[in-house]
């Protein structure tokens, strides 16, 4: 039988590891430097390395460089293998690796200069948003060409999952960055409010989902089947792994949002669905954890199989552990808490972290034909790791379920048992302390583990890999209309129905169509995956194994039902069709302060929602609604309370409270273990950038007048000026400071128009008339 030569690109899988591991290391380094700046807060030594601004380069270093090289090592080096190819483009390949680098330490610089958005997992500012998109696109080129000119046709389950991640990511990345820039570190997002907020999540959790998620399964759909020397354990399983966690997983991101001022559809339909994840996530984990059957022999001494089998666990205890918190009474006790930051890391330290390690452990001694340098070194890894993890997440519990009690207990003759927000942060700071010492020792280990990983290569030589591939005749392909018209598809295209139909119809009737579309689901997907094709036939999934193209489009379509069935109905009616609500814009001068409050990045501890429960309206005030937020790019509701709630802030304290609090917060509320924020005082607003600022938002739906546009510095500088004459009777500021602004706006929040007047008389009748918010409420 004829054969070509294939040699296996792996110089660029080695760079990939090696990127994974020190981005890895300086990620849980900046890691650990956070949990000790919340432990003792005299660590924020610098305005650059407060903890507002290096906890988003935590995350961003964590997820998209250690975990993000981590998965193109494992992409590039597995893909090769499964389709038989050699990657299409070594040019592409390697402008892939280069700009990715480029993109990290760019993030690496901007982020601690306070250059971001103000979105979690989505903080990048606009230029190296357009960069992501290009080297995304680069990598996604590369993968599909390979795709195109395989020499396997099959299609093994890892590339159904690294599939679903292109694409996925691709639609998540574009439409949650959609932004108008204001200069080439400034930009305002699209959506703003309940809008930004359902987006946001949107992007966030299946974020989570298609890049900490899928793309890891199909690692371990390769690598850990190679390890145990075992097939998979059930090709069956896999397929309804994939297809029903694709098409589920995107309907869940409102689940971060329960109990706010997002409509109670897209609540319900958050918390439905995030219930149902528990049935495809378990599928995926018992498949892997199966797949060791007759293997367990070996983990005593095989630190590859510790470790992969350890991260499976992880990721069932994750994937069990986040439906659970989508249940409205759980989340009304965890949101905000340190059992989010807990169940979080469970995933990213147990799953990708344990996954990474146990990927390198096996694939390094390949890549540089030796054994792994020292396997005592690798287990003692694998046990200061586990400590590491379990140290940290019981603290996290404790401390989360020590909140979520504290903040809502009652006294007995009625009230507040702790009406003190800072009564609650200090009790929970042993527990920081303990999340520190786990933190460090799990990057103990990772330090360990590069050790470990460099003797190996020294030691040896990279390795080429070439393999001699059978040129075998095209095989006949099944019909594209036999595929797409096939059960599957119809089946889906039944559920997708019903639930998109649960949207518009009142909450008895949801409640009635959510039961038969899941007894729908749970038949059909019995019939479908029990029956069993003719003799001599393939089953239906077995000829969409031989279709890559098509094979990408239905993914396509089963991640984009759940995505256009939330997201339209949300973003179809505008800010402009609202624009008659009695919430005012924001000031030229609030519109500064609150800029300087998303650089500092202040929601990262402070929440702007007030959910409808006593205990918060009795501690925070009244009741968020979606009108409170209507004007706010991004939203700023938060997703954890190191600090109060800063909803209905404005008048609650005078301004000079504030200046006192931002320069020493220990002499306004002792015990707070909130950085001091002197450098405000000394860094001063670019008053001329203001109008453009005001003009990119009345582009965007804020109804600014032209007046308003055209005034914005004067405006600006009018009210400054006022606030710093009030001022300077306790305390010299210069009226153009960041502090005098941030005052401004903090003074702002939770007012409404009734409490103003117009911050600029109607055109040619008199001159600017700021509005005051300072004074005790």
């Amino acid at each position: 039988m004829e054969t070509k030569r294939i040699v296996y690109d792996d110089q660029v899988v080695r760079a990939f590891v090696l990127a994974s591991v020190v981005w890895g290391i300086v990620g849980m380094l900046v890691g650990v430097i956070v949990a000790l700046q919340l432990a003792w807060w005299p660590a924020n030594v610098h305005e650059m390395l407060s903890f507002g601004r290096l906890r988003p380069l935590h995350t961003n270093a964590v997820i998209f460089a250690f975990v993000g090289n981590m998965i193109f090592a494992g992409v590039y080096h597995s893909t090769q293998r499964l389709l038989k190819a050699r990657t299409w483009s070594d040019k592409l390949t390697w402008a892939h690796f280069w700009g990715w680098q480029a993109i990290i330490v760019a993030a690496a610089i901007t982020l601690p200069l306070g250059l971001t958005q103000g979105k979690e997992y989505a903080e990048l500012i606009w230029p190296i948003d357009v960069a992501v998109a290009v080297v995304w696109l680069v990598f996604a080129t590369n993968f599909f060409m390979t795709l195109k000119e395989r020499n396997e046709k099959h299609l093994y389950v890892a590339i159904w999952f690294y599939i679903a991640t292109i694409v996925t990511i691709t639609v998540l990345y574009v439409v949650n960055n959609l932004q108008l820039p204001t200069s080439l570190g400034h930009s305002y997002g699209v959506f703003a409010g309940v809008q930004d907020a359902l987006v946001q999540w949107w992007y966030g959790h299946n974020a989570v989902a298609f890049f900490l998620t899928t793309p890891i399964l199909g690692i371990m759909y390769y690598y850990l089947p190679k390890a145990a020397e075992r097939p998979v354990y059930s090709y069956r399983l896999s397929i309804i792994h994939f297809w029903s966690l694709v098409f589920i997983y995107i309907w869940a991101g409102p689940h971060h949002l329960l109990n706010t001022a997002l409509p109670d559809w897209a609540q319900t339909l958050g918390m439905i669905f995030s219930v149902m994840l528990w049935a495809p996530s378990w599928g995926g984990m018992l498949n892997g954890l199966l797949t060791l059957r007759g293997a367990w022999d070996k983990l005593r001494d095989d630190p590859v199989l510790k470790f992969f089998a350890a991260a499976v666990t992880f990721y069932g205890m994750a994937t069990f552990e986040g439906p659970m918190l989508s249940i409205r009474s759980v989340s009304s006790l965890a949101h905000y808490t340190d059992w989010i930051i807990g169940h979080v890391h469970a995933g990213a330290l147990g799953w990708n972290g344990f996954m990474a390690a146990g990927m390198f452990y096996w694939l390094v001694p390949r890549l540089y034909g030796r054994e792994l340098y020292s396997k005592t070194a690798a287990n003692w890894h694998f046990w200061i790791g586990t400590f590491g993890i379990l140290l940290y997440i019981v603290a996290m519990y404790i401390s989360g379920v020590t909140q979520g009690l504290m903040w809502r207990a009652e006294a007995d003759g009625g009230g507040l048992l702790y009406p003190n927000f800072v009564e609650t942060v200090t009790a929970v700071v042993p527990m920081y302390w303990m999340r520190l010492i786990g933190g460090t020792v799990y990057l103990l280990g990772f330090v360990v583990l590069g050790w470990n990983l460099l003797m190996t290569a020294r030691h040896g030589k990279p390795v080429e890999t070439a393999v001699d591939v059978p040129v075998e005749p095209e095989e006949p392909k099944a019909p594209w209309q036999e595929i797409v018209f096939g059960k599957p598809v119809m089946l889906t295209f039944v559920l997708g129905v019903l639930l998109v139909a649960m949207a518009v119809v009142n909450e008895l009737a949801s409640t009635v169509i959510a039961v038969v579309a899941l007894a729908v689901a749970l038949l059909g997907t019995i019939a479908i995956g029990f029956g069993k094709a003719k003799h001599g036939e393939k089953t239906w999934h077995g000829m969409l194994e031989g279709r890559g193209l098509l094979f990408t489009v239905l993914t396509v379509v089963a991640v984009l039902i759940g995505g256009v069935a939330e997201i339209l109905p949300s973003v179809a009616i505008g800010v402009h069709d609202r624009s008659t609500t009695p919430q005012q814009p924001y000031t030229a001068l609030e519109l500064e302060g609150r800029d300087v409050y998303v650089a500092e990045g202040c929601y990262t501890c402070h929440s702007q929602m007030i959910r409808p429960f006593t205990w918060e309206s009795a501690r925070f005030g009244a009741i968020s609604d979606d009108d409170d937020s209507l004007w706010d790019y991004p939203f700023q509701w938060g997703s954890k309370r190191t600090g109060p709630d800063l909803a209905r802030e404005g008048g609650r304290y005078p301004d000079l409270w504030h200046v006192n609090h931002m320069l020493d917060p220990r002499s306004t509320s002792p015990g707070s273990i909130m950085p001091a924020y002197a450098h405000l005082g000394r860094n001063h607003v670019d008053f001329d950038r203001t109008r453009g600022k005001l003009l990119a938002l009345q582009n965007l739906g804020v109804p600014y007048s032209h007046e308003q546009v055209a005034h914005a510095a004067d405006d600006a500088r009018e009210q400054a000026r006022g606030i710093a004459e009030r001022l300077s009777r306790d305390v010299e500021v210069d009226s153009d400071s960041e502090l005098v602004a941030l005052v401004a706006y903090l003074q702002r929040l939770g007012r409404v128009r009734s409490e103003f007047e117009p911050t600029r008389a109607p055109d040619g009748e008199g001159g600017v008339e700021v509005s005051r918010a300072g004074g005790a409420r």
